[in-house]
């Protein structure tokens, strides 16, 4: 049986981290989703996750910052940050001059394309048996 990669959804709008955890699930990942970015931010003291896909804009921490205290507590972890809000430079350069740099994806996000990006950052190749069915 494949190893099963723990994700992170964390998107303070709760259809957008519902929907989102379904797909990983059906596709085989253990998922965990969070309408509160303090919520995530407690779980990686029990359960560290190997990628975050987080919101930009949320309130009490932006994902910007939830995504720098998760890569500082578990390094190796993968993340992907997506936005609706045109707003995110100042905070992504924020980041920079803390030695991360994230790429934000344009809400919405195609699933197909989000699966995708999860596989690479994971190393898992979608034609491998191993790997997650792909999304039809």
């Amino acid at each position: 049986m494949p190893k099963q990669h723990r994700i992170f959804v964390v998107d303070d709008e709760p259809v957008i981290a519902s929907t989102l955890g379904l797909i990983l699930s059906q596709q085989g990942f253990e998922v965990t989703t969070f309408t509160g970015p303090v919520e995530a931010l407690q779980a990686i003291q029990t359960h560290a996750p190997e990628f975050l896909i987080a919101d930009v804009v949320m309130p009490e921490i932006s994902g910007i910052e939830l995504a720098i205290v998760i890569r500082e507590t578990c390094p190796a972890c993968q993340v992907i940050l997506f936005s609706g809000q045109i707003s995110t430079f100042e905070l992504l350069e924020t980041a920079r001059n803390r030695g991360h740099n994230f790429e934000v994806l344009t809400k919405p996000v195609h699933p197909i394309d989000m699966l995708e990006r999860v596989r690479m950052g994971l190393g898992i190749n979608a034609r491998n048996n191993g790997a997650p069915a792909r999304l039809q």
